[in-house]
């Protein structure tokens, strides 16, 4: 019998992750509103300056936050499906700026484990893609919070139907881009110049040209690009997961829950006793 002066397992664990999350969202929020109201001209340099280090350890701490406050919570099936979504997002993001696209490719695979395992599983493959990819492209690094919100609202999207109402698809991934646009752009401005692939490039130059400032600009090429991308990537997320058989769809825990999907069965009774966290 627990004392009335110890706080139980069960519910010292979730307050904690509740903590990391709350602290994670601020972080990350904070810096955010540092870089879009201070807008500091040196940041331009890199990691290598007083701004650009905020910056980075700013949005590094934050999705570190994120995920400590995640990875816990969620159910084996997710965990083990995250390395695929790393990936896809990895090889993709590299192709496209091999290419020198217009658009990233870089969030194929968090926005599918987001549909097929949820919010949280999603936020925690964009953090963790990013982190990763940073190893060997530091230009990846400052961009894991945004990756992080792209796979959260691909997971809330799911969960609210989107996916079960095709037509609604693509216009889940226009506003996940509209999301991802705003908050890249200040990272891309004020740390890097708002230096990216070829094709990103000559957008930013084009807006330029027309007398924008560097924010504006990089703005208006992330709500172009993001857009574009998120489109694309949400359809073909939709065309991937309806390709699977129904029993494969039917066998993630967030699918059946959620009926995410035309033809997701509704789970039994032994899946909506498992955690709170993979209902999310």
């Amino acid at each position: 019998m627990n004392s009335s002066l110890t706080l139980p397992s069960e519910t010292a664990a979730p307050t904690t992750r509740r903590i990391l999350l709350i602290a994670g969202a601020a972080v990350i929020a904070a810096t955010y509103l540092y870089l879009v109201l201070v807008q500091p001209a040196e940041i331009a340099g890199g990691a290598g300056t007083p701004a650009g280090l905020i910056t980075l350890l700013g949005f590094l701490g934050g999705g570190a936050l994120l995920v400590a406050g995640i990875l816990p919570g969620l159910n084996t099936q997710a965990v083990v499906l995250m390395p695929v979504g790393i990936a896809l997002n990895i090889s993709f993001g590299q192709l496209a700026g091999t290419l020198g696209l217009p658009i990233y490719l870089d969030a194929l695979g968090t926005v599918l484990i987001g549909v097929l395992a949820g919010p949280a599983a999603g936020a925690a493959t964009g953090v963790l893609s990013n982190a990763i990819w940073g190893l060997f492209n530091p230009f990846a690094l400052p961009f894991a919070a945004g990756s992080a919100v792209i796979g959260l609202l691909a997971g809330l999207a799911a969960r609210w139907g989107m996916f079960r109402r095709l037509y609604l698809v693509p216009i889940a991934g226009l506003l996940t881009g509209v999301v991802g646009g705003l908050l890249a752009a200040p990272v891309a401005a004020f740390m890097f110049g708002a230096a990216g692939t070829m094709g990103t490039n000559a957008i930013v130059a084009a807006f330029r040209a027309m007398g924008d400032t560097l924010l504006v600009a990089a703005t208006k090429q992330g709500l172009t690009s993001d857009t574009i991308d998120k489109l694309i990537i949400f359809t073909v997320v939709a065309l991937i997961v309806y390709a699977l058989p129904r029993r494969t769809r039917n066998a993630f825990t967030f699918v059946r829950r959620h009926r995410v999907l035309l033809g997701a069965s509704s789970g039994d009774a032994g899946s909506r006793d498992e955690s709170a966290a993979e209902r999310k």
